[in-house]
């Protein structure tokens, strides 16, 4: 690992991303990594600078949240070129997936200056009439969706927090949504909160709403939590930072390759984003993306 091309959101984490930023880029130069620092003005820009630099670089590291480590992913997936992470966002569901350092930007900084890579598993969406997008944690539709859209719009709290404060505004609208599901070998028609298409485990920063899922098993982990009342629902809630939501008897898990949801008037997000609206079909699609990950100790 010589060049890293590093794309940076410096307002990632409410500001927090310039500090990060200027502790990681000092750590990897410190350590003799040729570093070409990147900062697009919007989505669009990001995307297209991270396409300029994967071509010139041994790899492509992102300082900043889900939502930049999205954008690299449609321009890494199916390619050699390794993909850093030095989490500065909000939820850093990413980094909690890959066993990266979250709060210290100096030892994910090592992480990819090391150079060991893992080969994981990606999702695919396509969405009618649309482009298709890679997502490389959870795709959301139903409440979780209308929850990440709201937390998106927030300025305020900042982390967890403001996904909690979300998710008791949304509470208040809560209602049945009624959702077509098509899976493998099965298919079914009925009344859910949400429906969640795990690549990883968690979303909204450590929610394990995917509790079993594995990014290197070519499957994605599909969990369902029919309707219920509101009331059981908020009891339900806690639960998803455990992943022991699953004792329920209205969820529902399956595991397949690929699954084609749909409900009327519902947008899907996947890593935290809106996609687009329903219906959506997304696959597993194996082996994807290399990411730099810290090398795993033998256990003793």
């Amino acid at each position: 690992m010589t060049t890293v091309a590093v794309l940076i959101n410096p307002a990632a984490g409410g500001g927090r991303g310039a500090t990060v930023a200027r502790r990681a880029l000092a750590r990897l130069g410190s350590r003799g990594i040729n570093v070409r620092e990147f900062a697009g003005r919007d989505a669009a820009d990001a995307a297209r600078l991270a396409r300029e630099a994967a071509a010139h670089a041994d790899a492509l590291a992102v300082i900043g949240g889900d939502g930049l480590v999205g954008i690299a992913l449609q321009v890494l997936a199916g390619t050699e070129v390794p993909l850093g992470i030095v989490p500065a966002g909000t939820g850093n569901d990413h980094a909690r997936a890959y066993g990266l350092p979250r709060h210290n930007p100096d030892q994910a900084a090592d992480v990819i200056a090391d150079g060991h890579t893992r080969t994981v598993d990606v999702g695919r969406v396509q969405v009618a009439g649309g482009a298709a997008t890679y997502f490389g944690t959870v795709l959301a539709a139903g409440f979780d969706s209308l929850v990440s859209e709201r937390a998106n719009r927030m300025r305020w709290p900042r982390g967890q927090a403001r996904y909690n404060l979300a998710v008791l505004a949304e509470l208040a609208n809560l209602r049945p949504l009624p959702f077509r599901v098509v899976l493998d070998d099965e298919r079914f028609t009925q009344d859910v909160v949400l429906t969640a298409v795990g690549n990883t485990s968690t979303y909204g920063g450590g929610l394990r709403i995917c509790p079993e899922a594995d990014p290197t098993d070519g499957l994605l982990d599909v969990t369902v939590i029919r309707a219920m009342p509101r009331r059981r629902l908020v009891r339900l809630f806690p639960t998803l930072y455990a992943g022991t939501h699953l004792r329920y008897g209205e969820v529902e898990m399956y595991r397949t390759e690929r699954v084609r949801i749909d409900s009327p008037g519902i947008d899907a997000c996947a890593d935290g984003e809106r996609v687009g609206p329903l219906p959506v079909e997304v696959r597993a699609v194996p082996q994807a993306l290399r990411v730099l990950s810290p090398v795993a100790r033998p256990r003793r």
